[in-house]
């Protein structure tokens, strides 16, 4: 289900400035996405002052995270027009389009965008406008955006020579894609990425300061701030929410968990370690406790739904929600104050998302891990008043003990259930599709409503 939004720099628009000056933090005012029109060729001095400044930036950000520059690196500045041409290209290299369709069912099955919604359209025109600059790990050339002003540009220079000089030592590209196909794992190697170049920015910003993000105290109350600043700017504010926190989240939550691996070691050569030993999940990204400790839950399967469901059912996916998404699954219909305390409670899923070959609507199979039976009871409490509100026109509800299920006419039901420390959800099909799944999960057979409750109403 991970979106794979191309997930580059959106420094100079997404990011506000950030300096902390003796202890004082202070960020500057969020840029516009109103950008000067400009020629497909920039001005020969504008290219001479752009090179000067990268190659400056480049020696600069080499001596700050010990990795000595291996070889040249190309340097070029692009248009709007040409930043967007390569966004697509970039896209159909990066996954297959069974993949990107079978991505946004699932988001759209978990209630994470609107039906219908035009997703790939929407993300080219907010990255368009918000993309400063980025680095091409296929070519090794570093790009910036045309309309960037030198002052600003050498901000997003650092971060994304960042990604220049780490791709020289660790190939990050390979590493990024070695955790598929678990799009969780691939996830938190983003956050590694994208926030390791974020708090190399941050020491770059401070580095008249004899200070760097390594001696500060958490930085997630600033972090806080600045993604309320972001999520406020052109394009980010009429984003899905769970777009604009999945935009996010690598950089902000990324920055957090690089903060903490560099006060737990010995500055940035400690930090590297991070490569041979990545994150398994966005859990250890939002509890890097978990990482340093090595914990994480073991794997979560679903039975054979192909062979259970019958060939009338085609398999789209099946993948991992994780701690992250799980999240923001809660908090499209529950207040963040129940839904992040609950999402912590996450010890491992796995997700299939089907469609229906002759209907074309879709199933949705959820089994989730809780941290324990008594956790697990409380999510399925929480979790069968989201059911609800999803559903609104559901009816024919029956409740038991830890089960519910209700109609979702014409396209199938809704079926939840928790036994011990797991809990499995069904979107979209019937009651007997849902028995052969437990059944071949070893499961008994879950409670079956009487004639009476079959034909009343949920309140």
């Amino acid at each position: 289900m991970r979106r794979q939004f191309l997930y580059f720099l959106l420094a100079a628009c997404l990011l506000t400035p950030v300096v902390t000056v003796a202890g004082q933090t202070t960020v500057g005012k969020p840029q516009t996405a109103q950008s000067p029109k400009v020629s497909q060729t920039a001005p020969a001095a504008s290219q001479a002052e752009f090179l000067q400044a990268a190659d400056r930036v480049l020696a600069r950000m080499s001596k700050m995270l010990d990795l000595p520059i291996l070889h040249p690196l190309k340097k070029t500045i692009r248009t709007k027009a040409q930043i967007r041409a390569y966004l697509v290209q970039q896209e159909e290299q990066d996954k297959h389009p069974a993949k990107r369709y079978a991505d946004k069912m699932a988001l759209e099955a978990f209630g994470l965008i609107p039906r219908g919604f035009h997703l790939q359209h929407f993300l080219l025109d907010l990255l368009t406008q918000q993309i400063a600059g980025y680095y091409d790990p296929k070519a090794q050339e570093f790009y910036i955006a045309s309309w960037i002003p030198l002052s600003q540009q050498r901000m997003v220079m650092a971060h994304e020579l960042t990604h220049a000089l780490m791709d020289q030592h660790f190939h990050i590209e390979t590493w990024e894609k070695a955790a598929r196909p678990n799009d969780d794992a691939e996830a938190a190697r983003q956050a590694v990425l994208e926030g390791s170049a974020t708090v190399a920015m941050l020491d770059y910003e401070m580095r008249g300061f004899g200070r760097t993000v390594r001696d500060m105290p958490d930085i997630s109350p600033l972090i806080q701030m600045v993604a309320g600043k972001s999520s406020d700017s052109p394009g980010m504010a009429g984003a899905p929410p769970y777009l604009r926190d999945s935009l996010l989240f690598p950089y902000l939550q990324g920055a957090i968990f690089t903060q903490r691996l560099l006060k737990a070691g010995d500055g940035w050569s400690d930090f590297y370690k991070v490569f041979p030993r990545p994150p398994a999940s966005t859990q250890q990204i939002l509890h890097p406790s978990f990482y340093l400790a090595g914990k994480a839950p073991p794997p979560v399967a679903l039975p054979n739904l192909r062979h259970l469901l019958g060939k009338h059912w085609k398999l789209l996916d099946e993948n991992i929600v994780g701690e992250f998404d799980l999240q923001e699954i809660l908090k499209q219909y529950l207040d963040p104050n129940v839904a992040v305390p609950l999402s912590a409670d996450w010890w491992g899923d796995r997700y299939a998302i089907l469609q229906n070959k002759k209907t074309q609507s879709p199933l949705l199979v959820f089994r989730l891990r809780l941290d324990s039976a008594a956790h697990a009871a409380r999510f399925f409490t929480t979790y069968s008043t989201l059911l609800r509100k999803k559903h609104p026109s559901a009816g024919h509800a029956f409740t038991a003990p830890e089960f519910l299920q209700f109609d979702t006419a014409p396209s199938g039901g809704v079926y939840f259930e928790c036994r011990a420390d797991e809990c499995l959800s069904m979107e979209g099909a019937g009651r007997k599709s849902f028995d052969k799944v437990t059944h071949a999960m070893r499961w008994p057979r879950a409670p079956q409503p009487s004639a009476r409750n079959q034909r009343r109403a949920p309140k």
